[in-house]
């Protein structure tokens, strides 16, 4: 009998928990048997500002932009965490809350980051051209604003951000899941080895596409989580 072994990944980088393929599989049966979100305005907008610049058709190029931008919330809840700690006195347990929702917030950035990182790493292993205009200055155009927005809507108000982070991931979870649903090849296509000692090993590319659609879904989940949370609201 072949027993599956967990996909593997340091202890020392934190965040969503690696799945089985099984697990994996019934996850993406999950997010495709699920409804989206009801994207407020702000988000609507930047889906559409990405389809009209990429095209509609789900791909690497297009994943590996949606990751650039994807890191941008969680920098700036960051900020504001540091911020929050260094303005003025607080008690220690209030302090204690700050900094803890800064080290969760980091761990999700590194997540995303770890995301980005294996898509580019996908993006050049099959040759894609990239231009400057579209896939270096754009993304960082948009990720610029999408960070003050972000900062701003959470100064104003908190579960504005969050909220508006919710519906990005969500969006995202569905597009991974219905873009492995879309290439059944991808199962039969080992995994990048890349970034395995970091990310995990996976025994498909399909799995590894899974593995990141189940990582959005564990931000969104936190994200509207902290929407109703007022722990870090008081920073």
């Amino acid at each position: 009998m072949t027993i599956t072994a967990l996909p593997t990944a340091p202890a020392r980088h934190a965040g969503p928990p690696k799945l089985f393929p099984h697990e994996l599989r019934a996850a993406q049966a999950d997010t495709l048997a699920a409804p989206r979100l009801r994207y407020g305005l702000m988000a609507r907008l930047l889906f559409n500002q990405m389809d009209l610049v990429y095209g509609r058709e789900r791909t690497f190029v297009k994943f590996t932009m949606l990751e650039f931008i994807a890191r941008v919330p969680y920098q700036a809840w960051e900020r504001v965490g540091y911020h929050a700690l260094s303005r003025r006195r607080r008690s220690s347990d209030l302090a204690r809350r700050v900094h803890d929702r800064i080290v969760e917030t980091r761990e999700e950035q590194d997540n995303e980051q770890w995301h980005l990182l294996i898509l580019q790493d996908i993006v050049q292993r099959e040759g894609h051209r990239q231009s400057f205009l579209l896939h270096r200055l754009a993304p960082w155009l948009v990720a610029f604003v999408y960070y003050h927005v972000s900062w701003l809507l959470f100064v104003l108000r908190p579960e504005w951000s969050y909220r508006l982070n919710a519906d990005f991931e969500d969006h995202a979870e569905h597009e991974y899941m219905e873009f492995v649903a879309e290439h059944p090849e991808f199962e039969e296509v080992a995994a990048p080895p890349t970034y395995a000692a970091e990310y995990g090993r996976y025994r498909s590319l399909a799995d590894l596409l899974r593995q990141i659609g189940h990582d959005e879904r564990v931000h969104k989940i936190d994200s509207l989580v902290h929407m109703g949370n007022p722990r870090f609201h008081e920073a």
